[in-house]
């Protein structure tokens, strides 16, 4: 039984899988979609990878969602004036000759992210660390020197 006609181009329909109750996309084959280079779509995907940036009174923390990546294809730097640059890459998995893909949904390129970094960032002590899937930039902060006050004894 099938709940989406088949002249929209589809395969057939199982009520009875959930991922094949596609609903039909009438710009999937739209002439303007297929203008861009295959490489720049791939890198919008992927280009807002998604980062929380929190501070603490000790730290600026920085958490980005990297799942599938390896330590090895994602970049942490700090450029001069400040800037903190996360970086990396999703390869793309190669089809085999046989293969025949039913969907593809998990987005692969290059995603960059800049991040001006406030005056009290210690830059020299940034540290990465990488666990499940999450990658946790530190960057630690230099104490607040409170103002030291000092009383003056009133004559008279």
């Amino acid at each position: 039984m099938s709940l989406i006609p088949s002249f929209f181009g589809r395969r057939s329909s199982n009520v009875f899988d959930p991922f094949s109750l596609d609903v039909w996309d009438p710009f999937q084959d739209f002439p303007l979609s297929t203008n861009f280079p295959s490489s720049a779509r791939e890198t919008t995907a992927v280009a807002n990878a998604r980062i929380d940036w929190k501070e603490t009174p000790e730290a600026h923390l920085f958490k980005v969602d990297v799942p599938g990546l390896k330590k090895e294809e994602v970049k942490v730097e700090v450029e001069d004036g400040g800037i903190l640059q996360i970086s990396g890459e999703r390869s793309k998995e190669q089809e085999e000759k046989n293969d025949k893909w039913q969907r593809i949904e998990r987005s692969s390129g290059k995603f960059c992210r800049r991040f001006r970094l406030p005056e009290n960032a210690k830059l020299e002590q940034v540290k990465a660390a990488m666990e499940n899937g999450v990658l946790t930039v530190t960057v630690p902060k230099e104490e607040v020197k409170k103002p030291e006050v000092k009383a003056i004894d009133i004559s008279g």
